[in-house]
């Protein structure tokens, strides 16, 4: 009898196992093969690499963008009103001098001078929409002044609103997700680099980058593979392509580590049971067997 239930145990096990194996095949093949990236090295040109650099598009202000806003008056000559000096001078209700960060709503607030737009223009667009607004209100007033004489110098000095994105599967358990704002050079190297390289349940075979797209029907996905050892140990740069804005560095586990978690989640609960099964029978055991029992025998 106690033959025939270790043979029961082990078919059991066995049974679970397989159902196991089974439930990984079918998580594997309906969720991660679905959305497997399939893609080529583009060929030379097509996209920036690192020896084939572009700069970006001009800089469109958004938010929480950090400006630096400094508006001054040039001082009229005193022989021709009608022209300017070299000699500056601050505003006169109000210096605008130093860094202003934009709102979630796309203004600068610029104290007595109130709220001016400029989410979603350039740097000119910006400065003109703030001089055009301080204008009113600095020279409503004054007499032989030229609005022409108003400067606003403006610059960025915090690009937050331009991010990419280095993901690392987790191998089943979870994912970990580092923004890094943009700068304009950096390169899939720069980027792996920014989280001091590669996590040890990395795949060095299995890393591309996702391309933001809106993804309208018909239209696939923009995946670019990396040659990881390629890049590292030999020094090419085919596939060691220039970062652009919203672009995500995909890196993904090692199948063995992700079989690994999915056997742990399936066969932890029933290792625990079985444990506990064990446990108590041996206990019983035990005490049968030290006449612990009640009754006529155990007195």
């Amino acid at each position: 009898m106690r033959r025939l239930r270790c043979d029961r145990r082990w078919v059991t096990l066995l049974l679970l196992g397989g159902l196991g194996f089974g439930a990984i095949g079918c998580v594997h093949t309906t969720g991660h093969m679905q959305h497997e990236p399939i893609a080529m090295v583009p060929p030379p040109g097509a996209v920036p690499r690192e020896l084939e650099k572009v700069t970006l598009p001009e800089y469109v202000i958004e938010p929480p963008d950090v400006l630096r806003i400094e508006a001054v008056i040039r001082v009229p000559d005193e022989k021709d009103p009608t022209k300017p000096t070299d000699q500056l001078r601050s505003l006169p209700i109000q210096p605008v001098f130093g860094e202003y960060q934009v709102r979630p709503d796309g203004t600068v607030f610029l104290g007595v001078y109130g709220s001016v737009p400029v989410a979603g223009y350039t740097l000119r667009q910006a400065a003109s929409a703030i001089r055009e607004s301080l204008s009113k209100q600095v020279f409503a007033d004054a007499d032989g002044l030229n609005p022409e004489f108003l400067l606003v110098i403006l610059d960025v000095t915090q690009y937050n609103s331009k991010r990419y994105y280095v993901i690392f599967d987790g191998g089943g358990a979870g994912e970990q997700v580092f923004p890094f704002p943009i700068t304009g050079s950096e390169t899939v190297l720069d980027a792996i680099g920014n989280v001091q390289g590669l996590p040890v349940v990395a795949s060095k075979r299995n890393i591309w980058i996702a391309r933001r797209c809106p993804n309208p029907a018909g239209q696939l996905d923009q995946i670019l593979p990396v040659d990881w050892i390629g890049i590292t140990q030999h020094g090419m740069t085919a596939t060691n392509y220039q970062i652009m804005p919203g672009d995500r560095v995909y890196v993904k586990a090692q199948r063995l580590v992700t079989i690994d978690t999915a056997l742990a989640r399936i066969l932890s609960p029933v290792e625990r049971i079985f444990g506990i099964t064990l446990l108590g029978a041996t206990t019983v055991n035990q005490i049968k067997g030290r006449g612990f029992g009640f009754g006529n025998n155990g007195q």
